[in-house]
């Protein structure tokens, strides 16, 4: 049975909830709940409000990704990506959007602004040891396996 994700709307707002639009697709569309249009010049960063707060189920988290049919259109996309709502939030999700077009971006109330995944969360003990153990890689970072 799929965990239940509890949605409380923060005002009042004519938009419809946030759902999936197809049969298997993975995230849930999350809307600007906005009083009017507004316009993000190239650059600029914005958070924008959504009109909703949830309740996660515990052993789980949201993962709030951009959309990426506005992201090759207009350059929309999100400044921390993915970002994170923990289960124990209750505050209204709003979503960092960021231009990084090099036009302005209309944002209109009710458009489909992000997508929200909801994803199980493993939880680890937190173990301090002086050597971790060796591999072929090793400490080798960014770029240490070629193009």
């Amino acid at each position: 049975m799929a965990p239940a994700l509890k949605i409380r709307r923060v005002r009042k707002s004519s938009l419809p909830l946030p759902a999936h639009h197809s049969a298997h697709a993975a995230g849930i569309d999350l809307m600007a709940d906005l009083e009017g249009r507004i316009e993000m010049a190239p650059g600029e960063r914005r958070a924008v409000p959504t009109g909703i707060a949830l309740e996660i189920p515990e052993g789980y988290e949201g993962q709030v990704r951009p959309r990426s049919g506005r992201a090759i259109a207009e350059g929309l996309g999100m400044v921390n990506s993915p970002g994170t709502i923990d289960a124990d939030y209750r505050g209204e999700v709003k979503v960092l959007l960021v231009n990084l077009g090099q036009h302005p971006v209309q944002i209109n109330p009710g458009d489909r602004i992000a997508q929200l995944i909801i994803a199980p969360v493993v939880r680890c003990d937190i173990v301090e040891v002086d050597e971790l153990s060796d591999t072929p890689r090793g400490s080798g970072g960014f770029g240490h396996t070629g193009r």
